[in-house]
């Protein structure tokens, strides 16, 4: 990509993108690897932020850049950012893509989520180490869900940026609350709401992938719903949007997806084509049925200690049937553009699952 040059009315960002120091946190899951690989694209020095222990299993480009960071300790990360600013001074941008979606307890998606994005701002505050721009990837879960009720021909409103949160999960609340937190602070964001994302290296979809590949395909509740999507370069490609456009992303949220809208079988169809199996047993199970699997799975996940991917915050998601939303002022704003739709997006999905040995 052409170096760009922007020249804003905040003076502070007149910066070349290929000069910019970008630092991701949150780098080694899913949606932070695919983020440190579009800085990587775009010329950016590049900044993987993450703790000690994490894997760096997607991040072996050798001209990335690691910064350590405890985000659950404030006087641990004030140590560790101090460190960097002797270094590098402070990074131009910073998107913040930590966090947890699974957890065993309820105060700790409060802790991964909030209370982590909470020390790092008021810790880059205390240091003068406040970025040109903050982008925070949070979820369309905060919604919850607002626009159930279905239109006289049987369809759904879109959810919008402006409507006001009613997250029914922990992992929602958590959320709302960090987005809470920066609207309250001083500094410049701009908030993503990304519907379900879907990719290489996830795991959650993949689970579907090998159910199907099994002939076997599950959902729930009888009541119409409505899916959305984002495949994870597109989310990557609107966060990245964002930058150099402080002017108009200034404390704004946006949601995000691939702009189309689902029925139920349109994923699970998509990978049965895609993986070419026949005869595939398609269960639609009721709603009081999921429950009642979800509450084993905790009661389970407290035995082993292990967070399972079927909880009570999965169940009110699946249980929800309306997940259209309006990326209009996306595409105006950033003039972010979907390229992949979910057939599209698939297609490359099960063609990595296969080369990598996954399915």
């Amino acid at each position: 990509m052409k170096s760009e040059e922007f020249s804003l009315k905040i003076p502070t960002f007149a910066v070349k993108l290929d000069k910019m120091k970008i630092l991701i946190t949150g780098a080694s899951g899913f949606i932070g690897s695919f983020l440190c690989e579009e800085g990587l694209k775009r010329g950016m020095e590049t900044w993987a932020g993450m703790r000690e222990q994490s894997s760096r299993r997607w991040l072996t480009d050798e001209r990335l850049k690691f910064a350590t960071l405890d985000m659950t300790d404030a006087g641990r990360l004030r140590s560790q950012l101090s460190a960097y600013q002797k270094a590098i001074g402070k990074w131009d941008v910073i998107i913040h893509a930590a966090g947890a979606t699974k957890c065993l307890k309820r105060e700790d998606f409060d802790l991964h989520n909030f209370q982590c994005t909470q020390n790092l701002v008021k810790t880059l505050e205390a240091l003068d180490m406040i970025p040109d721009q903050f982008l925070y990837v949070s979820s369309l879960s905060v919604l919850g869900p607002i626009r159930e009720e279905q239109n006289a021909d049987g369809t759904y409103n879109d959810m919008v940026a402006s409507d006001t949160p009613m997250p029914n999960t922990a992992y929602g609340e958590s959320k709302v609350k960090s987005e809470q937190f920066l609207k309250e602070s001083g500094i410049r964001y701009t908030i993503f709401r990304p519907t379900g994302v879907y990719g290489p290296r996830e795991k959650d979809y993949f689970m579907m992938a090998k159910s199907i590949k099994q002939h076997i395909d599950f959902a729930v509740g009888y009541k119409k719903q409505v899916i959305t999507f984002v495949y994870v370069r597109d989310l990557v490609g609107a966060i990245f949007a964002a930058i150099g456009k402080a002017e108009v992303a200034d404390r704004k949220t946006y949601l995000v997806s691939d702009g189309h809208n689902y029925d139920s079988r349109s994923f699970s169809d998509l990978i049965q084509k895609e993986l070419g199996v026949k005869n595939v047993l398609h269960i639609k199970a009721p709603l009081w049925m999921l429950w009642i699997i979800s509450r084993i799975a905790e009661g389970c996940s407290k035995l082993t200690h292990k967070a399972s991917t079927l909880n009570g915050d999965k169940y009110r998601i699946m249980k929800q049937r309306n997940w259209q939303c309006d990326i209009t002022p996306l595409k105006k704003d950033l003039g972010f553009v979907p390229e992949w739709p979910l057939e599209r997006g698939v297609k490359e999905c099960i063609n990595w699952y296969k080369e990598n040995k996954w399915i």
